[in-house]
């Protein structure tokens, strides 16, 4: 591998082009490539708004991605009902606002197109299908290595830079509980990430798994396609009317909290429910002791938004069980001894973060759950030039935060270097009388 030195030298020799990346070596089997910039892992929201924010201040970088296009989760992976679940102000990602023409809550094609007039603003180009196997910083040069491997050709790469920006978020991979006997089930299994519509469920019978906002949204499709669906409630849940007194529920507590306790925020946005919803527990939704924004800042748990499931569970369209005990081959037992039949069982249980898989770092991201183990607001930062963005539990608003506090810290080493390297180049080229 070239030495530092070297790599220095290069950086000298190249000075007229010094923000582009450079090959160093190219074998048959791997590619080594300088990077001047960072690296940044992931062209989903986070990785674009990252991206945005260094070139905003003239620092390159390069994006590598696993899929054949930018935001892969919100095309591939969500159902085509889906819209934001927040007011488009809160969802926004730096530099750049929604279009005036957009709706309040806009819909996934929209974000989808927001997105990508975003990366073509601001001429960000990601390497695609390159899926990253692994990220380590080599003490002996003080830079990251990043290899990664071509989808298509299986060409190898290896990434040399100096800052890393690990943007692959909290949604990377799809979690799938163990549930006991469900090989044995002979009906559908599907996650939520392969769910599209309730149109091909019409007329069966669908155990949904999991009420969070996906859960219950899904839950609420299914109804509207003529399904039969059961949601199956394993822990007590926040239901919040989406919108409270003429305005979005996120924005009147953001405002709130701006006068008020959390606790008391809290405590007046349950009464306001309670007056919409009546007492949820009465139809199966048990309220944790904690409040929603509480709970919220300690765990990351979000509230559920309600867009209409509510009214149907209250109307019986939708039923809701326990906990599962055991799957069998057309039924599931529930831990409160009922036994029913189903034709499909769809997994609304959510994501996980995937960095323990390939990033070779112990100190910034717990092994545990591929999060950064400092909380919100300092998860952004680690050692060695590694960075989050993407990973605060606080959705797109979250993102955008990270982004801009870190092209503001590495803007700070990318200026020095840059005078420490102009002012090498100008001995280099200084004359001796």
């Amino acid at each position: 591998m070239t030495c530092l030195r070297e790599l220095q030298g290069k950086m000298v020799h190249d000075h007229h082009d010094h923000h582009h990346p450079h090959y160093l070596q190219d074998h048959a089997l791997t590619r080594r490539v300088w990077v001047p910039g960072p690296v940044i892992v992931g062209a989903g929201p986070s990785g674009l708004a990252a991206a945005a924010c260094l070139k905003d201040k003239g620092v390159p970088s390069i994006v590598l991605e696993r899929s054949n296009c930018i935001a892969s989760l919100w095309q591939f992976k969500t159902y085509d009902r889906l819209r934001l679940h927040l007011p488009k102000c809160f969802c926004e990602l730096p530099l750049m606002p929604f279009p005036d023409d957009f709706p309040t809550y806009p819909s996934k094609q929209q974000f989808v197109e927001y997105l990508e007039a975003y990366a073509k603003r601001f001429g960000i180009k990601p390497v695609f299908e390159q899926e990253v196997a692994s990220a380590e910083f080599d003490e002996s040069l003080g830079m990251w290595r990043v290899k990664s491997l071509g989808l298509k050709k299986g060409k190898e790469m290896e990434y040399v830079c100096r800052w890393l920006v690990v943007a692959t978020g909290e949604n990377a991979e799809a979690v799938v509980p163990e549930i006991k006997g469900i090989e044995r089930f002979h009906g559908e299994v599907q996650h939520t990430a392969e769910y599209r519509s309730g149109s091909s469920f019409r007329g069966k019978k669908v155990l949904v798994v999991g009420c969070g906002n996906s859960g219950m949204e899904v839950s609420l499709d299914l109804c509207n396609h003529n399904a039969h669906p059961s949601l199956v409630v394993r822990n007590a849940v926040h239901v919040l009317p989406r919108e409270m007194l003429g305005r979005s529920t996120f924005g009147l507590s953001m405002w709130l909290l701006k006068w008020l306790p959390v606790r008391l925020v809290d405590r007046f946005l349950l009464i306001l429910s309670w007056l919409v919803f009546g007492n949820t527990a009465s139809f199966g939704l048990d309220r944790p002791e904690v409040g929603p924004l509480e709970l919220k800042g300690k765990t990351g748990k979000t509230p559920v938004l309600d867009v209409g499931t509510l009214a149907k569970i209250k109307s019986g369209d939708i039923k809701v069980h326990p906990s599962i005990q055991s799957v069998g081959h057309h039924s599931v037992q529930f831990v409160n001894g009922r036994v029913e039949n189903f034709d499909a069982i769809i997994l609304a249980t959510g994501y996980k973060s995937n960095t323990p898989s390939w990033l070779k770092e112990k100190e910034m991201f717990s092994e545990k759950d591929g999060m950064p183990r400092k909380p919100f607001p300092h998860g952004w930062k680690g050692e060695c030039g590694l960075y989050a963005v993407g990973f605060t539990r606080r959705g797109l608003l979250g993102s955008s935060t990270d982004a801009k506090r870190v092209s503001e810290d590495i803007n700070k080493f990318w200026k020095a270097e840059a005078k420490h390297m102009a002012m090498t180049i100008g001995r280099s080229f200084t004359f001796q009388p």
